[in-house]
């Protein structure tokens, strides 16, 4: 009995000191895997009480299939409440029909039409429209948001255009804005991409999809109409010049998550941008970006894919309403813990 009873003492003491004093941590988190899809995009949202949202599906193909089915049983989920594609580009909507194949989808999210119509973009979404004929439907414009019960959802820009209103505690002039120069404009499907802000409690989570430079400013230039997010997923894979000292200084996240590919996004001039950005407590990659160089990848523990032989690791982040959050990186298990701001 004696040896029972000290087990549990060291088991109650472990738990405290993984918790930190004065504080217990609620029973169930938000979850959130960054999948590697080498340089697109799968982001997979399960909520605390296990529904569940799907970000984008990566290339077409078996490969990014079965990364994300994988990450849904690691979930324990086995079906996709939403799927969201944020744009029809190839890393982005490409697996929606083998994801499909794999795992019961509810109801699929999107912008509305193609803008593209090159053969190649109208062959990607006919394939598209054939797999969501067959499944619910909806296209959301800014300021959607979805049913969740236990977390929020919120849609700031859609098929072009951006939330016009500040979202509440937001509104304040950005000084950022000064350093703009002349943006170009863009008329490819990566200016329509939606646009997420997740709420749970106290902690926020934006993705940009791939929203370039001109209209990821008009969210935040001239007043920043988002406010600041703990956790920020960088615009358009972390490529130059999306991810804008204006938009991410404005936002300022306690932590960066950039989904490049070994040779796809992260870019030296983004990398900089958010590694300077004032308050920054955590920087992840999904990969080490070989052609940025040394002096402008994170350490190795912190990125998930550090060369072609250790793909398809994902990052997981565990949120909390209270603000808090960790992040760990599969690859080598390193756990990190972020407070509240």
């Amino acid at each position: 009995m004696k040896s029972l009873l000290n087990r549990i003492a060291i088991c109650l003491l472990f738990t405290v000191a993984f918790v930190g004093p004065g504080r217990a941590k609620p029973a169930k988190s938000l979850r959130i895997f960054f999948i590697d899809v080498e340089g697109g995009q799968s982001t997979l949202i399960v909520t605390p009480e296990k529904h569940s949202l799907l970000i984008d599906a990566g290339w077409a193909g078996d490969r990014d299939a079965d990364r994300i089915k994988s990450a849904a049983d690691l979930a324990g989920i086995k079906r996709i409440d939403y799927l969201v594609i944020t744009h029809y580009h190839g890393d982005h909507v490409g697996g929606v029909s083998a994801v499909a194949d794999r795992i019961p989808i509810g109801t699929f999210i999107d912008h509305g039409p193609d803008i593209e119509d090159s053969d190649a973009a109208k062959a990607l979404y006919a394939v598209y429209e054939k797999v969501t004929s067959k499944g619910k439907h909806a296209v959301v414009k800014p300021a959607d948001g979805l049913p969740f019960k236990d977390i929020q959802v919120e849609f700031l820009a859609a098929a072009g255009d951006h939330l016009h209103d500040p979202l509440p505690g937001a509104g304040e002039a950005n000084p950022y804005c000064g350093e703009i120069k002349d943006v170009p404009a863009d008329a490819s499907e990566n200016s329509q991409s939606l646009v997420l802000l997740v709420t749970y409690g106290k902690f926020r989570f934006l993705d940009m999809g791939d929203l370039t430079e001109g209209k990821s400013l008009d969210l935040v230039c001239p007043n920043n109409l988002i406010g600041t997010a703990d956790l920020f997923l960088t615009a358009h894979h972390g490529m130059a010049p999306d991810n804008h000292k204006a938009l991410v200084w404005a936002v300022h996240p306690l932590v960066v998550i950039m989904n490049n590919g070994a040779h796809k996004g992260g870019s030296p001039e983004s990398w900089q941008v958010i590694h300077d950005q004032p308050g920054l407590q955590g920087f992840w990659q999904l990969h080490y970006a070989d052609d940025a160089g040394a002096d402008h990848n994170v350490a190795d523990d912190l990125i998930a894919n550090t060369s072609d032989s250790s793909d398809g690791h994902f990052i997981e982040v565990h949120a909390y309403p209270d603000g808090t959050f960790e992040v760990t990186n599969s690859r080598n298990h390193r756990v990190q813990q972020y407070p509240m701001k």
